[in-house]
C-alpha cells in the first residue's frame, strides 16, 4: 500500500492525500504573500533587488507563521533557482557536506542553488563558517530564517555577506485578509459573530500559520447559527503568547517596562509587566530589575522607592504566585509616578572612570592617621581640622589625592527629595569657597 513514504523529495504527494488548511494557501507569487509590504513592495530591499536582477544571500529575521519560509521558496521561483531546504535543528555536517556538493555538481551542468536554512541560529558558530566559502563563490545563493535577533546569534562573517531583512508579525487587518482567503478556499464562512471573528483573529496573536490552524478547527464544527465570543472561547485555547525567557523577547520586554518606568507612565509598565508574567517569566527575576531601575532612575530623588521594591519582592517571597505579583505590580506603579533622578547613578559612573585613571594616587596626608612617630615625622595627619570643632561644622578642606583638581561628580536635578539635597550641596560649596 502506498503510504506517506513513497512520496520522493520534492515530489508533490497525490491529490488525493489530505493538505492541510496552511498548505492549499501557501502563496504562488510574493504577490500574494500578506504582510510584509516593507521588503516586497517596489520601494522595499527585496523588491529592488529582484527588479534589479541582483539578489544576494540573505537572513530572514522575524516571528513565527509571517512567511519566511514561502517567501524563500518563491525567491527560488522568481530566479529559476534549484529550491533546497533544511532545517539546522536536524542537519549536521556531513547533510551540509552532501548539500554543497550536489549544489556544486549543479552549478557545473549551470543551475544555481538557493539553499533555504531554516533556524539558521541553531547552526554552532563553526557550522556557520561552512556556508562562507561557498556563498564566496556562488555555489549556493544562501537564505536563512531566524526568530533570534542576528546581531547576537549570527557571525559576523556571515552577517556582512548576507543582508538581514526583518519580517514584521501580522496585524489584524492582514490576518483578516487571509480568514477571508481561507473562507474562499473552504467555499463558506466561518460560524462566528463579529466579536467571536474579531477575538479569533486576536489569539493567532501575528502569526498566520496559528490563525489557519485555528480557522481549521473551527470550520470544523457541526453548529448551528453562529457562534458568540464566549462559545468560541469555551472551545478553543488562547494560543500560548510568543516569548523565550532566555531569548531575544525577554531583553525587548525587559526593557520596554524598564523605559515605561523611565517615561513615568504607569499604564505602559504595568503591561509590560503583565506580558512578561503572562509568559512565564520568574517573577524574582523582574523584582531584582525593578529594584535597579529604582537605584538607576529615581536615586535619591525617592529614596523610599528602594524601599518599596525591597518590600514588594520579599513580599513576594512569602506570598508566592500569583498573590506576590501584586506586590511587584503595585512597585512598579509607585517607580513610574516617583521623581526621576540618575544624578546619582551619572556621579557614582563618572567617579569611577576617575577612579581607574588615577588608582594610584594616595590620599592626601592631612587626612592619613598618624599611628607612629616615623609617620608623624612624614607629615601624616599634620594640618588635618576635626569638622565638629570648625564653625557649622565643615572645616572645608579638601580630601581628594594633592596632585588631583577637585571634580564635580553630583549635581542634582531640583526634583523630589533631591531638590533639598541641592540646597545642602549648594550650601557647604559656598562654605568650602569662603575658607578656602
Amino acid at each position: 500500500m502506498a503510504d506517506l513514504f513513497d512520496t520522493a523529495p520534492g515530489e508533490e504527494p497525490p491529490v488525493t492525500a489530505p493538505r492541510p488548511l496552511a498548505d492549499r494557501l501557501r502563496p504562488r507569487a510574493l504577490s500574494e504573500v500578506i504582510g510584509q509590504a516593507a521588503i516586497l513592495g517596489p520601494e522595499g530591499a527585496l523588491g529592488a533587488m529582484l527588479a534589479a536582477g541582483s539578489l544576494g544571500s540573505l537572513v530572514l529575521w522575524g516571528p513565527p507563521g509571517v512567511g519566511k519560509t514561502t517567501i524563500a521558496r518563491l525567491l527560488a521561483d522568481e530566479t529559476d533557482l534549484h529550491f533546497v531546504q533544511i532545517s539546522a535543528i536536524f542537519s549536521g555536517v556531513p547533510e551540509l557536506r552532501r548539500v554543497f556538493d550536489e549544489a556544486r555538481h549543479r552549478r557545473s551542468q549551470g543551475q544555481g542553488t538557493l539553499l533555504f536554512v531554516d533556524e539558521i541560529h541553531r547552526f554552532n558558530r563553526a557550522q556557520q563558517d561552512a556556508f562562507l566559502p561557498h556563498m564566496e563563490d556562488g555555489t549556493i545563493l544562501l537564505v536563512g530564517a531566524t526568530t533570534e535577533n542576528p546581531s547576537f546569534e549570527l557571525n559576523a562573517a556571515l552577517l556582512s555577506r548576507a543582508q538581514v531583512l526583518v519580517l514584521e508579525r501580522l496585524d489584524l487587518a492582514d490576518l483578516e485578509l487571509l480568514a477571508q482567503r481561507a473562507e474562499q478556499e473552504m467555499g463558506r464562512a466561518l460560524p462566528l459573530d463579529g466579536p467571536a471573528r474579531e477575538n479569533l483573529l486576536e489569539m493567532a496573536d501575528g502569526d498566520g500559520r496559528a490563525l489557519l490552524n485555528l480557522i481549521e478547527q473551527v470550520a470544523a464544527w457541526r453548529v448551528e447559527g453562529r457562534l458568540d465570543t464566549t462559545a468560541l472561547t469555551g472551545r478553543l485555547m488562547k494560543r500560548a503568547a510568543q516569548y523565550d525567557k532566555s531569548g531575544d523577547a525577554h531583553y525587548n520586554l525587559i526593557s520596554a517596562l524598564h523605559k515605561s518606568v523611565r517615561g513615568s507612565d504607569p499604564d505602559a509598565a504595568l503591561y509590560w509587566l503583565a506580558r512578561m508574567l503572562a509568559g512565564g517569566e520568574d517573577p524574582r527575576y523582574l523584582a531584582r530589575r525593578i529594584t535597579r531601575m529604582a537605584i538607576e532612575d529615581i536615586g535619591l530623588a525617592d529614596s523610599h522607592a528602594q524601599t518599596v521594591c525591597l518590600h514588594a519582592w520579599e513580599i513576594y517571597e512569602r506570598l508566592g504566585s500569583p498573590e506576590g505579583e501584586l506586590a511587584l505590580a503595585q512597585a512598579v506603579i509607585y517607580l513610574a509616578l516617583a521623581p526621576k533622578s540618575n544624578a546619582g547613578y551619572a556621579a557614582y559612573k563618572a567617579a569611577l572612570r576617575d577612579a581607574k585613571k588615577t588608582g594610584s594616587e594616595p590620599p592626601p596626608k592631612h587626612i592619613l592617621n598618624a599611628p607612629t612617630s616615623l609617620m608623624k615625622e612624614q607629615g601624616y595627619g599634620a594640618g588635618y581640622e576635626y569638622d565638629h570643632d570648625a564653625e557649622d561644622g565643615f572645616s572645608g578642606q579638601d580630601y581628594f589625592p594633592e596632585r588631583m583638581k577637585r571634580p564635580v561628580y553630583y549635581m542634582p536635578p531640583e526634583r523630589g527629595f533631591e531638590r533639598e539635597l541641592k540646597k545642602r550641596l549648594d550650601y557647604f560649596a559656598r562654605l568650602r569657597a569662603r575658607r578656602g
